[in-house]
């Protein structure tokens, strides 16, 4: 923040937009969106160094935790519910918490995000230990659901991080690790699903993404271990076999139905 002010809140580098034709709409949503990879690529050391303190507790049978509230809520949702299946591991690795609970997910809860005591009242039933990690989502830095949450977290021994656009907030005081991208004022000010939604996308994508290799569940570039949960990741299975065993397509997909797997069937 600057001088008080959020840099999440600051006028739109644009202005008069509904006087704007599409095309000129669609332009400088873009022209701002160039933006947010490289906030995303100043942040590489933060995003760095939780990344290693996560795996390190995940080794030791700890788990992730996502928390936030709104489009936060979401996008931490979206990228634990994608791990399973993509990774073939359990649920329980990676979890997200959104404040209001599965309603937010749909629809707008009120006074949700306002309620400093729900978080850690949501993560209870986790049974939270201190091989565990919270990360929350935040783009103001200053949602109490996330920051009251995150200083229990850590005063319970979870490792701590945050994501937010904005600097020196009190969610990243309540970090150990906190990562911060900082993509400027949004186009529609305020509106933090866009830019600061993006970059946050961005970020989990990276943080699962680079666990989950590191845990080794990827060989070479591929998702050995994905599961075979429709006839599309089916086709991907078996040519990823066919690739490897250098066998035809249907002995292929005979050696993954049977195995179950596409690590099983390459071993």
């Amino acid at each position: 923040m600057i001088g008080g002010e959020k840099i999440t809140e600051q006028p739109s580098h644009f202005d008069h937009l509904e006087e704007m034709t599409p095309a000129q709409l669609l332009q400088h949503i873009n022209e701002e969106d160039h933006l947010v990879a490289e906030a995303v690529r100043q942040a590489l050391p933060q995003i760095e160094a939780f990344v290693v303190h996560v795996e390190e507790r995940m080794r030791r049978g700890g788990r992730l935790f996502y928390i936030g509230a709104g489009t936060s809520g979401r996008l931490g949702v979206l990228d634990a519910s994608e791990i399973p299946p993509t990774f073939g591991v359990p649920e329980t690795w990676v979890t997200a918490l959104i404040a209001g609970g599965d309603r937010a997910l749909r629809h707008a809860v009120e006074n949700a995000e306002d309620d400093a005591e729900q978080g850690w009242a949501d993560l209870l039933p986790y049974c939270p230990t201190a091989n565990d990690s919270l990360l929350g989502i935040a783009a103001s830095g200053t949602t109490p659901y996330v920051v009251e949450t995150l200083r229990r977290a850590r005063a319970e021994g979870l490792l701590t991080g945050c994501l937010t656009s904005n600097p020196q907030t009190p969610l990243a005081r309540e970090a150990q690790y906190p990562i911060e991208t900082i993509v400027g004022p949004e186009f529609v000010t305020g509106s933090s699903r866009m830019k600061s939604g993006t970059a946050h996308k961005m970020v989990l994508n990276m943080i699962s993404t680079t666990l989950m290799i590191r845990l080794g569940r990827v060989e070479g570039n591929r998702m050995v271990n994905m599961k075979l949960s429709n006839a599309k990741l089916v086709d991907r299975g078996t040519r990823m076999i066919q690739e490897t065993l250098g066998i035809g397509y249907d002995e292929a997909r005979e050696r993954l139905l049977k195995s179950g797997s596409v690590k099983d069937a390459i071993h």
